[in-house]
């Protein structure tokens, strides 16, 4: 019992207190500033609609936060292209919709989002690349998917490209303006990770999305794609006590999140001022993501809604509604993954002990 109180108030205490700070403004600037410049262009020559495609190519600028430029430069590189590609399969996707109908269209991109989760978490957990899962793969594609065609597809890549390049500069621009670290403590750029771990990998995620975006589209609410992505967001924290508490943390946090959409979207807005509020929600999101995730969905809840209303506008309170309950099927979906896989762990090391301690097992 005492052991249990201590991890409750351990877990209270994360949930209601800010990390340390790690000059955190910086790349929070930078990471606000890539995705800044893109959106006024788009205002400037009429094709907001396009805000997804620069969206996600600009989600390029989070990785590799707090780790050394030469790193950075190579980390983000590839990252961009991860995202540009996963940008170029949703738009794929969005075409191939148009002629299947909108059951199979959805299904489809269920299950190519699904796999898309389990090979970025692979492929990321390979190279080494943080923040660590596939949670923006995922979101590139699905989100891209469920809307209506903006662009042709070359046009979907070149935008998502330019923006991921464009990060890709100012994060080497980030070196002069006091984003080093030159004596960060960061794995090594090439880890060896076996197939069966990648393998795993995979399917814990894979799976996760899987079931949750099943959920989400039989529940007949409108995004099954947001239980997808709450489903897996859990998967990427170091431990299983952790990923518990991610899972309750995006409940948490996407529902007081929604307080803030409700606010930000109650009064007329014009596509200008929605790029301003984005591009804020992107700077402070940065600031707190870290420190504390559950605080830091208050800004990326409303970030994410507000992206996807100036690329496709939604009914608002339909929106705001759906938000909520497709986190909560795929938080709870997550979490049922993580303690699955912990008993069957459990299972496993019990049979273990049992055959090592059978007679003439242990070469006696």
């Amino acid at each position: 019992m005492p052991a249990a109180s201590t991890r409750i108030q351990a877990s209270t205490k994360r949930l209601l207190s800010l990390g340390p700070s790690r000059v955190d403004h910086i790349p929070a600037f930078r990471i606000a500033l890539g995705l800044a410049i893109p959106l006024s262009v788009l205002l400037v020559t009429g094709h907001v609609d396009w805000a997804m495609y620069v969206g996600f190519g600009a989600f390029t600028g989070i990785y590799s936060k707090y780790e050394p430029t030469r790193m950075r430069f190579r980390r983000q590189s590839m990252a961009g292209a991860l995202l540009t590609v996963c940008v170029t399969i949703g738009a794929t996707l969005a075409q191939l919709g148009e002629s299947m109908g909108t059951t199979a269209g959805s299904w489809t991109a269920l299950g190519v989002g699904s796999v898309v989760a389990g090979l970025a978490a692979a492929l990321v957990l390979r190279l080494g690349l943080k923040p660590g899962g596939a949670i923006f793969p995922l979101f590139a594609v699905a989100a891209i998917a469920s809307a209506p065609p903006a662009a042709p597809i070359w046009a979907a890549f070149l935008i998502a490209g330019a923006c991921a390049s464009l990060c890709v500069v100012l994060g080497l621009l980030g070196h002069w303006a006091g984003e080093r670290h030159p004596g960060a403590d960061v794995r090594p750029a090439a880890e060896s990770w076996s197939r069966a771990q990648l393998g795993a990998e995979f399917g814990r995620f894979a799976l996760a999305a899987a079931i949750a975006g099943v959920l989400g589209l039989a529940s007949g609410l409108p995004f099954p794609y947001w239980a997808q992505i709450a489903a897996i967001a859990p998967l990427s924290a170091p431990g299983r006590t952790l990923q518990v508490e991610r899972g309750l943390h995006r409940i948490i946090g996407t529902t007081l999140g929604i307080v803030t959409t409700a606010f930000l979207l109650s009064f007329p807005a014009e596509p200008w001022q929605l790029v301003v509020w984005v591009v804020v929600l992107q700077f402070l999101a940065e600031m707190y993501v870290l420190r504390n995730y559950s605080f830091a969905l208050l800004f990326i809840t409303p970030l994410a809604l507000l992206m996807v209303q100036l690329a496709h506008p939604q009914p608002i309170g339909t929106m705001l509604q759906a938000r909520v309950l497709e986190t909560v099927i795929g938080a709870v979906v997550g979490i049922a993954v993580v303690i699955t896989a912990a008993l069957g762990d459990r299972r496993a090391a019990l049979r273990h002990r049992a055959t090592d301690g059978e007679p003439g097992t242990d070469g006696s």
